[in-house]
């Protein structure tokens, strides 16, 4: 009997013993976590431009990091430790992406995206993230953080995924067209995952629809829910669709200090809002949208819980992009980013914007 309990384990969902994984800050593999890297104040240390906040589904909400980014050590740390192990491995295969690669400048005509997916034959992980120059290719370097993004709050979503959901995963960046800079996928990766294939090759969708959404399974079952906009969509991410296809009004956050910044919209009958002001509950930090460069939104209420993390700002140029967002219906994933929205920008007929205060749960 005991043997059979132990056998059980093994074989349960999100245990993911051996296998490539998202990974906690003590080394212990979950099924998704949320890392949010804190702006740096000004004049402190650049230890400072590394903490971060964390979440996975046991800690009920927002957490102090344990180590600082560039550690491996951390959440995001140890997690991406596993491609510069493997980096040689046959048996695993990888694609990273950035329209800001490492030691590169900023390609304009890609998708707005970043992240990383990494992967054997059972599972694998994908990681969304906001952060330009990074992380540095496994054949030139070790896993470091970039000197770049030490100023600015960056955002992280990990999900460990089985291996059959990365045909989906690839689906998705078909259509918000990533600027891959390095990848590995030889031999049955490349027979099972083609969409990753011609993803590496820098190809896209070529017609109509535009833009494509997924449910996709954890591997520890838990539904997550991509959108992706191809750059021909000629939209808002948020106002143009997201927030009709989850019912719900959205407060988002992104990076403000670009050219041609959208206002917020009411024109449809769910709105979106630009989020200014980000404070943490004390004693955590407090900051404002111009100091953070992360990448989310998150639901008006707690009737459908959404909150996202994904690639995209809300600017003119990035109507004419490619990007996404991975979504999660979770009500204290809802309540954590519900809680940071501080002030925010309402409607006003396009006559400018004033802020009001985010209301109390």
């Amino acid at each position: 009997m005991l043997l059979l309990v132990l056998l059980l384990l093994t074989l349960a969902p999100g245990v993911a013993s051996g296998g490539i994984s998202c990974y906690d800050d003590s080394g212990k593999p979950v099924d998704w976590f949320i890392a949010y890297k804190l702006p740096r104040p000004r004049h402190s240390p650049e230890a400072e431009g590394m903490k971060y906040m964390y979440q996975d589904a046991s800690t009920q909400g927002w957490v102090e990091g344990n180590a600082l980014m560039n550690d491996t050590k951390s959440a995001v740390g140890r997690t991406l430790q596993q491609l510069y192990t493997n980096k040689r491995n046959g048996n695993t295969a990888y694609v990273l992406y950035n329209d800001a690669p490492p030691s590169a400048g900023f390609y304009t005509i890609a998708g707005h995206t970043k992240g990383v997916l990494l992967l054997d034959q059972a599972q694998g992980f994908w990681l969304l993230h906001s952060t330009p120059h990074y992380p540095p290719s496994p054949k030139e370097r070790g896993y470091e953080w970039p000197h770049s993004g030490l100023r600015n709050g960056q955002s992280f979503l990990c999900v460990t995924f089985p291996y059959n959901q990365f045909k989906d995963i690839g689906e998705h960046l078909l259509y918000t067209h990533p600027r891959v800079y390095e990848s590995q996928l030889e031999g049955p990766f490349a027979q099972d995952l083609p969409a990753l294939v011609n993803v590496s090759a820098g190809r896209h969708v070529r017609r109509p629809p535009w833009n494509h959404s997924a449910h996709l399974t954890s591997l520890g079952g838990k539904t997550f829910v991509s959108f992706g906009k191809y750059n021909s969509f000629h939209d808002d991410l948020y106002s143009g669709w997201l927030a009709q296809a989850l019912s719900s009004d959205l407060y988002v956050q992104f990076w403000p200090n670009s050219r041609g910044v959208l206002p917020s919209n009411c024109s449809g009958r769910y709105h979106v809002y630009n989020i200014e002001d980000v404070a943490f509950p004390p004693p955590g930090p407090s900051f404002s949208a111009t100091e953070d460069h992360s990448k989310w939104c998150v639901g008006g209420d707690d009737t459908a819980s959404w909150a996202c993390v994904g690639d995209m700002n809300r600017n003119q140029e990035e109507e004419q992009r490619g990007g996404g967002v991975l979504c999660m219906q979770d009500p204290a994933v809802w309540k954590s980013f519900h809680v940071l929205v501080q002030n925010y920008s309402e409607c006003d007929g396009g006559r400018g914007e004033k802020s009001k205060p985010f209301p109390e749960l």
